[in-house]
């Protein structure tokens, strides 16, 4: 697999990524295009996937698929412009538990 990236997410996240260096930028406005998306970019072997929070849990069930069955891609969810989401865990702390082995203590 090569070490791709690309971030999905609403229209001004993505262009402030690409504007920072990521050259795939992936803009979508509902859940079905953000899955049809994320399963693109599997089939296309990108490492790194960034999307939101809010996408996150809206391809929750996916999400968690593909990171259980294998190491990548390292699917990575990122506070959007409205803010960080409230959440009784955090997919990061609970990807670098997983990756690691170490439990990261606030």
């Amino acid at each position: 697999m090569s070490s791709k990236m690309a971030i999905i997410a609403d229209h001004d996240t993505v262009t402030g990524f690409m504007l920072g260096g990521i050259r795939e930028g992936y803009p979508v406005e509902n859940a079905d295009e953000a899955s049809k998306a994320l399963e693109d970019l599997v089939r296309k072997d990108y490492s790194i996937i960034i999307t939101t929070e809010k996408i996150g849990d809206e391809l929750r069930e996916k999400i968690n698929k593909l990171t259980s069955e294998r190491a990548l891609p390292m699917i990575i969810e990122i506070p959007d412009k409205s803010g960080s989401i409230e959440r009784e865990s955090d997919p990061l702390r609970e990807l670098i538990k997983r990756v690691i082995g170490v439990e990261m203590v606030k």
